[in-house]
């Protein structure tokens, strides 16, 4: 005995009631409960839907569909910080390693002519005001794609949010130099300036990643980890 369409639909509303946002979860939780709702229908026809349904929600435990929505996040973020750490890595190979060590050596010399403690503030805030910009431009795309009503992909929030967070990348740099650990001494060892001129262009490069060329390539992206992607309005 197989699910009826209708049945389908009440089991992604099902999903959705318990907090389940994005489609790709929800999918793989209504192909779980089919599936399961179906062997138990071999065993007892007679079950009524809704009350089959409950059973196996049961299952899930007190937490219900949380466990899986984290498992899933996990597995995603970990795919996501990987796809960083490709881009990232490639600024480091040729030609693109020219403009990064050009880059390094320009704010050594920059930093070395500048009071440190007066110039670091200003790349602190630049790095918090980009990350605030894309947070709105992300919280638009969102609301919109609410308003449209168009299907939600967890990897695409992924992708698009974790661009939030990329300010605070600066954070241990601005607790460093509220320490006064390098201003002392930075100017007159050339090699720690090279270090941290380095380590800073570093989090700007990784911040370039995060908001520009994982958005620009999101498409590739999600039909890689979705095929059915572009099937789906």
């Amino acid at each position: 005995m197989q699910l009826t369409t209708e049945q389908i639909n009440r089991l992604y509303e099902f999903t959705r009631q318990h907090y389940v946002e994005w489609y790709d979860l929800q999918t793989e939780l209504v192909d779980h409960l089919a599936n399961a709702i179906e062997k138990q229908w071999l065993e007892n026809p007679k079950i009524p839907f809704e009350d089959v349904l409950q059973l196996e929600f049961k299952k899930f435990g007190v937490f219900g569909f949380m466990d899986v929505v984290e498992k899933r996040q996990a597995s995603l973020s970990k795919k996501y910080n990987m796809i960083i750490w490709k881009h990232f890595k490639d600024f480091f190979k040729l030609p693109q390693i020219i403009g990064t060590f050009l880059a390094t050596y320009i704010l050594s010399k920059i930093l070395s002519i500048l009071f440190f403690d007066a110039i670091f503030p200003i790349i602190f805030l630049t790095g918090i005001l980009i990350s605030i910009f894309f947070f709105s431009f992300t919280k638009r795309k969102i609301n919109q794609q609410k308003k449209e009503d168009k299907k939600r992909w967890l990897f695409e929030e992924i992708i698009y949010s974790y661009g939030h967070f990329s300010g605070l990348l600066f954070i241990p740099l601005q607790i460093v130099n509220g320490a006064n650990i390098f201003n002392e001494t930075i100017i007159e060892k050339p090699i720690l300036l090279l270090l941290v001129s380095f380590i800073i262009v570093s989090y700007y490069l990784i911040m370039y990643v995060i908001i520009k060329i994982i958005p620009s390539k999101a498409e590739v992206y999600l039909k890689e980890t979705y095929p059915e992607y572009e099937l789906v309005d």
